[in-house]
């Protein structure tokens, strides 16, 4: 969202004939209108929330860019980017107060229970960053899964900038977090599922994961050579550092598509070893973008199997997108993962 501080931010990259009156107020507008028009279960933030430079109070940026998510009710988690911390908070201060709003289920970093290693105060104090955790989606009340997860989801922090050998790059995840992801998936995908509900006929598939994060992985400009779904307009600006986070996608193998920020230009999914990297395209108004290109969101909707006398688990994953225009277009409806198709 790249959100500022409100009615005296500027847009930027828009058409000369909508600068006038244009503000932080038509990135609130927009998440308002998604909203509606969607009528999700839950949102995802990836990242730049607010645009650090451009506030001189984080907390109050932070409560204007996440105002509609809060006003809507709906659960919502987010992670940073590499410009949240750049006014009056350090990414555990904002991770921490993200993590206290109302209905935020965001978190500042996983607890014991998800380690193996001893921690102080019953936070994990040996991995990197600030915004890893995991989030379950139990099966539909009622169902026979109700009380077991169907969708497992994943969020990392993905870091700000760094120097490695003496240049300046984008950051990267570490080594710390992918051995938490790695470890936190086995237990997910070994999850016993509601004893007293388990039938002979009961499925076992072990849930789809998804995955969100902010810099995208030194891998993506391969997909400038191969069939995507949407528009690549810009350099992918990742990291000098590759820390194996695909290597370490395959090899649990429940990650069924992955969901980016960073590159605003750029709003394509493209499969890499299997598995979908999806940007969302730029949203924010005071964010760069296109000029004449409308600011965007990514929808992703996980459809759930219909069984006999039960809803079952997650069947098929879906993705469009929605832009801020008049008719609010609805683009790029595909099918990222079935079950069927396995």
């Amino acid at each position: 969202m790249h959100y500022g501080s409100g009615t005296i931010t500027r847009c930027r990259d828009v058409l000369a004939s909508e600068f006038q009156f244009c503000s932080d107020h038509n990135t609130t507008r927009f998440l308002k209108r998604v909203i509606h028009a969607e009528n999700p279960d839950f949102i995802a933030f990836t990242g730049d929330n607010i645009f650090g430079s451009s506030t001189p109070d984080a907390a109050e940026s932070l409560f204007k860019a996440f105002g509609p998510a809060m006003e809507s009710g709906l659960p919502w988690a987010a992670v940073l980017g590499n410009h949240d911390q750049e006014s009056s908070m350090n990414r555990e201060e904002l991770m921490s107060f993200i993590s206290l709003m109302d209905y935020s289920v965001s978190q500042i970093n996983p607890s014991t229970n998800d380690l193996t290693s001893p921690t102080e105060d019953g936070m994990m104090t040996k991995i990197d960053g600030f915004g890893n955790y995991d989030l379950q989606v139990h099966g539909a009340p009622g169902s026979i899964l109700a009380n077991s997860s169907v969708l497992n989801l994943f969020f990392l922090d993905s870091g700000t900038r760094a120097v490695f050998q003496g240049i300046r790059t984008y950051d990267w995840i570490k080594d710390s977090q992918l051995r938490w992801l790695l470890q936190v998936s086995q237990e997910l995908q070994e999850q016993k599922q509601d004893p007293l509900h388990l039938t002979d006929a009961t499925p076992l598939n072990k849930p789809p994961a998804l995955a969100f994060f902010h810099i995208p992985i030194p891998e993506m400009p391969q997909l400038f050579y191969k069939e995507i779904v949407g528009e690549f307009q810009e350099g992918v600006a990742c990291s000098r550092v590759n820390s194996g986070v695909l290597e370490t996608l395959v090899s649990i193998g429940d990650v069924k598509a992955v969901f980016l920020g960073h590159d605003h230009k750029n709003d394509f999914c493209g499969n890499l070893r299997g598995i979908w990297f999806c940007y969302g395209g730029g949203f924010g108004y005071h964010g760069y973008g296109k000029a004449g290109w409308p600011r965007r969101a990514r929808i992703i909707q996980a459809e759930l199997q219909k069984g006999k006398n039960s809803w079952m688990g997650v069947e098929r994953i879906k993705t469009w997108k929605r832009l801020d225009d008049e008719k609010m277009s609805k683009i790029d409806e595909q099918i990222l993962w079935d079950q069927q198709l396995i």
